[in-house]
Parts: structure tokens; sequence; C-alpha cells
């Protein structure tokens, strides 16, 4: 006998829709009972609590510090300033800046990478605790690098889900509260079609799993600056690469209002002849981001990708001149951390001096956020361009 199916619009809504099959139609025959079908949100007992911490970290006049870089990349930034990559210099750095007096004003939020999340200070407190006392919430990167894409144009995907839910329990416990997971995507690549569906596809089983774990998925595909390409080939694929990360996060039952993003700024590729005026870059990406992200979403943190201190706010600033459905602000990494390095130089005397640059780019881009930043009296430090081109993490 035929039947009639019936969908479930969401776990919340009362109303049922149900469309009489074609057979029935031509047949005249009496559908069975409606067959329903529940929509199960990758949220499940946490929803309430994702939704309080992505308001929390989506806060007026504040964004995230990223300090998640790997082990590897951490040391890199040591060895610029002449030190050796140690996990006492490590910790010594991150403590520096997770320590910083009346931080919490600008910062809502921090990336840890894994060593760090379990790390305490030389004086046995707890980072997440330093951050807690700070109203800082904690979070952690939890996507496992990036390995070459096999049947794709030289590109990559982001490894990471294997174990990731066991992982993100663990992380919960330890006092994590949001998570991120970068993949990346290669405008010189192409980017083919195979790399843009495994980047929706992971971010969206990532997004999924931390959801059910009480962690925030902060959903990140970078769009690389590498290229010299103009800005309306950066915009054409950012809007390709948002339609199928949204298309595939609904198709994992997320809850978006448990959801931060972190997108990259829609700008020229790094190498083109012509540089974008903030106002341009302001103008084509809020134009993507209104195209493509629903309003549910409660915060867009951009990175700053390779731009200059100043650069990363200026263009966010230029984009909180008029309201936006979402809270526009930022997760930056070296454009809140550049001067600050080459200010702490690893001198333990020079530590209060860098915790002053820290909070000096912090309520830059805090104003920026708001709307209300200046860039007079910034120091040629912080205008220097931080884009390397075929960057790793």
């Amino acid at each position: 006998m035929a039947t009639t199916s019936f969908v479930k619009l969401s776990s919340s809504s009362s109303s049922w829709i149900g469309q009489k099959p074609a057979s029935a139609q031509l047949h005249g025959s009496a559908p069975c009972a409606p067959r329903r079908v529940s929509v199960i949100r990758a949220a499940g007992s946490y929803a309430d609590e994702l939704v309080k911490t992505a308001k929390t970290v989506a806060s007026p006049g504040r964004g995230i510090l990223a300090i998640d870089e790997s082990n590897a990349t951490c040391g890199k930034r040591l060895d610029s300033i002449g030190l050796e990559n140690t996990e006492t210099n490590r910790q010594a750095y991150r403590q520096l800046l997770l320590t910083t007096p009346g931080l919490g004003e600008y910062i809502s939020g921090s990336i840890l990478f894994e060593e760090t999340l379990y790390q305490s200070t030389t004086d046995g407190k707890k980072f997440v605790d330093c951050l807690r006392d700070g109203k800082i919430v904690p979070g952690i990167k939890v996507d496992k690098g990036l390995s070459p894409l096999p049947g794709s144009n030289n590109e990559s995907w982001c490894q990471g889900l294997d174990g990731l839910a066991s992982r993100s329990a663990e992380y919960y416990k330890q006092g994590a509260r949001f998570a991120k997971w970068r993949t990346v995507v290669s405008i010189p690549c192409g980017p083919s079609a195979l790399a843009v569906k495994e980047a929706a596809w992971g971010l969206a089983r990532y997004a999924a799993i931390s959801q059910d774990n009480g962690l925030v998925p902060i959903v990140e595909p970078e769009i690389l600056l590498d290229g010299d390409h103009p800005i309306e080939r950066t915009l054409e694929v950012a809007e390709r690469v948002w339609a199928e990360v949204f298309y595939y996060l609904a198709e994992n039952n997320v809850l978006f209002e448990g959801i931060l993003l972190k997108p990259s700024m829609v700008t020229p590729g790094a190498e083109h002849k012509e540089k974008a005026s903030p106002e341009t870059i302001a103008k084509y990406t809020l134009t993507m981001l209104k195209r493509r992200v629903p309003p549910a979403v409660p915060g867009i943190m951009f990175l700053s990708g390779g731009q200059s201190e100043v650069e990363a706010t200026l263009n966010l600033n230029a984009m909180n001149q008029s309201p936006n459905p979402w809270h526009v602000s930022f997760s930056y990494a070296r454009a809140l951390q550049n001067t600050v390095l080459k200010t702490w130089k690893g001198q333990p005397e020079n530590v209060e001096a860098a915790q002053k640059a820290l909070l000096v780019r912090a309520k830059a881009n805090s104003l920026a956020q708001l709307g209300k930043y200046a860039a007079d009296g910034e120091s040629d430090e912080a205008k220097k361009g931080m884009f390397v081109k075929g960057y790793t993490y």
C-alpha cells in the first residue's frame, strides 16, 4: 500500500509537511498513517550551554586571542627572537600572554594548543583557571593538521576526526568550552570541487561532534591569501566555499546558534598588483557574509591571515561602521602577538612591557569591533605585513 512521507522541520517545531506520492495519486489508494522523521540536533543536552558560550565569546568590544600554534610553529616564533624551542620557553611565553592584567576587557576567548590546555604557570596555577578568572573562555585546537588530498590539484585535507569525540570529552573536562578546526582552500590550485567538498564535510562532522560534547565549534575554512588574483575572484571562491559549508552543517544537524565562524577577509591575492582599501575589503567581505551566512550564527571572528597588525585592525573597523546581523570581531594570532614577541625578546625584565604591548593591540581591535578605531600613533612594527607564501601551522 502506498504511504505518505512526513518530515518534521525541526526538533522544536510542531509543524509537519506531507506529500502524497505519485502512485497514490494515480491509483487513488488511501495513505497509511504518517511516518514521522525527527531531526536530532548535534547539540543534544548541551544546547543551552552552547548558545550561552557562543554569545559570551561574541560579546561587544571583545574577540579571540589565538595562541594555538603547534609546537613546531611556536618554535619558529621563538627562533625569531633567538630562543630555543623548549617546553619551558613555550610555557614562559604563553604565561606572559595568559596572565596579562586586564586582558579580559578586550578578549573574550583564547584558543589553546593541547600542551597549553594542560599546563600551569610557574606558580602552579592552571592556565585554564587564569583565563576563567579573567572572564576569558578557554578554547582548544582539535584538528590534526593538513595532509595531501589524493586526486586533487596539489591540495590538502584536514585530519583529526578519528577519536575526536573522546578527545573533545576530555577537553571539556579540562575546562575548554569551544573548539577550533582549521582547513584551507587555495585559489591558485583551483580550488577543485573535491577540495571544497572535503573541507566542508570535514568541518561539518567536526562541528557536530564538538557540539555533542559540549564545545562550541569555530568553523574555519581559511581561503589562503596566496595568489595574484583580484578581489572579485576571492569573493567568487568564498561564496562557493561557504555555500558548501552551510549545506553540510545543515545536513549534520548542527545548531547554528551554537557555532562561531572564523572566515578569511575577502581581499585580493597577496601578490596582486593592486591593494584594496579597508572600505573595499569591508564591502566585499560583508557582501559574501550577507549572501551566505544565516543571521542565527552569533559571531564572525575573522582570522588575520598574514595581514599586518594595523591592516587587520583597519579592515575590521571598516566592517563595523554600520550594524551587522552578527557580532563581527577578531580571532587573531600573529596580528595580536607580533609586537608582543618582539618586545619580550625572551627576557624576564621585558614581560611587563610585552604585556602592555598586548593590551595595546587588544584594545585597538576592541575599538575596531565597535567601529571606533583610528590608526593614529601606530608603530612601524605594527604596520609590517606578515604574509608568508605557503604558510603552514
